[in-house]
């Protein structure tokens, strides 16, 4: 199973190995080992698509004579017949839900669907997993089609939720998990598809909080942090806030079909800071978007040097079909995407340096994800830099070490200082 694109597609393909695994298949080493090879694909942007396509050839060149090449994921379910075209080296293209059935080709009829959302997931192998409380989007950004093939927004319960963390937490046939990562496209508005148009984010990061030593949410839409969101996140001992703020200029966050604008942006920024001074905030910003002028890209750069985030991701604008922004004037030049993009990302590398460098001398509670790897809560699995641990600590534990250096993100710690009271046998 190789899987692309962002955390909601690693719960996806959790949850096809959970089905494949109980319909007798075992994982395999590689791809050349394999009876089933299946690609999980991305197709947010166009580097997202090339990059799942160069996936896509790669496997199918190293996978063993007989094996199947499955694609799945948002490629295949927005694409569908026209991807099939295009990649004759795939034996079957299934969108979402559609169950693979080694050595069964698809028939006249359409093949019926499985609930992704709610199909049971394998034993997890490190102390930490994503878990997606929704499926879809009731939003309209002006630059992004995946409410066009993931659908509206659809939230699982709040039993079945705290049923998979509680499962997770247990360790039930694999690793204890300690910390929960809840995504969904829109995961402040968990809830509010439930009838009484109630968001219930709140008390699902408290009850979920109750239940394992860390809890953090991924891709918050700043119009939605609302004040008891703040003090639920702060309260369950990991502030960390991944807000989506996408541009901080409010003529072109209109165009984008946003809200906001670097005022109200800063104005939240700091009343987080007030509450929880440690608070690790990231973003994520687009720049090219069309219409986006040296006006607005000084906007973004002012943004960063004031608002001081820990981490920030920068992505060029890309071209989606069906979206608003596809059909708007003012593209702006690939070479001068390029420019601005450097300057953005030279800008936040600095300030993230700074804010790693101010944490050594400092103790730290460190997850031990796995032998000399960990993270302190500043630090999401997979997206931000880590903490090099010392072999000796256990995985799965949590330890308070004394941090001796940093090395750009990432930070290094000599010896444990304590271990919390919770760490496993």
């Amino acid at each position: 199973m190789e899987t692309l694109g962002c955390p909601k597609n690693q719960v996806d393909s959790d949850k096809l190995v959970g089905t494949l695994a109980a319909d007798g298949l075992v994982a395999a080493d590689g791809p050349g080992d394999a009876d089933l090879v299946v690609v999980n694909t991305c197709a947010f942007i166009e580097e997202a698509r090339a990059e799942s396509v160069e996936t896509v050839l790669t496997l199918a060149g190293g996978r063993r004579p007989g094996a199947e090449l499955v694609v799945t994921g948002c490629m295949a379910e927005r694409y569908g017949d026209e991807l099939a075209s295009a990649l004759p080296e795939a034996d079957v293209v299934a969108g979402f839900g559609v169950p693979v059935h080694l050595g069964r080709r698809p028939g006249p009829s359409p093949a019926p669907s499985m609930d992704l959302l709610e199909l049971p997931r394998p034993a997890a192998s490190a102390p930490w997993a994503y878990v997606k409380v929704a499926e879809g989007c009731d939003r309209a950004c002006g630059f992004c089609a995946i409410p066009s093939f993931r659908g509206p927004q659809r939230s699982r319960s709040f039993e079945a939720v705290l049923a998979e963390v509680d499962t997770l937490a247990d360790g039930r046939g694999g690793v204890p998990v300690a910390e929960i990562v809840l995504v969904a496209q829109d995961l402040a508005a968990y809830g509010r598809d439930q009838g009484s148009g109630a968001r219930r984010i709140v008390p699902l990061v408290r009850a979920v909080a109750e239940r394992v030593s860390r809890v953090r949410l991924l891709y918050l839409y700043p119009s939605d942090l609302t004040d008891g969101l703040v003090e639920a996140v702060c309260d369950s001992g990991v502030p960390y806030f991944d807000l989506s703020l996408q541009h901080v200029s409010r003529p072109l966050l209109r165009r984008m079909r946003r809200w906001g604008d670097a005022p109200r942006f800063l104005a939240r920024i700091d009343d987080i800071r007030r509450r929880q001074p440690e608070a690790a905030l990231r973003s994520s910003f687009i720049v090219g978007y069309p219409g986006e002028t040296e006006g607005d890209h000084d906007q973004l750069l002012s943004f960063l040097d004031q608002a001081q985030l820990d981490w920030c991701g920068f992505f060029p604008w890309s071209p989606e079909d069906g979206t608003y922004a596809a059909g708007l004037d003012g593209r702006v030049d690939g070479g001068l995407v390029a420019e601005r993009l450097a300057e953005c990302s030279e800008r936040q590398d600095a300030i993230t340096a700074r804010r790693r460098d101010a944490l050594v001398g400092t103790e730290v509670e460190v997850l031990v994800d796995r032998p000399g790897v960990g993270r302190t809560y500043r630090e999401a699995p997979e997206i931000d830099g880590i903490v090099h641990l010392p072999e000796s600590l256990v995985p799965g534990s949590l330890a308070t070490v004394r941090v001796t250096a940093a090395a750009g993100p990432d930070l290094v710690a000599d010896g444990a200082v304590g271990l919390a009271l919770d760490a496993p046998a």
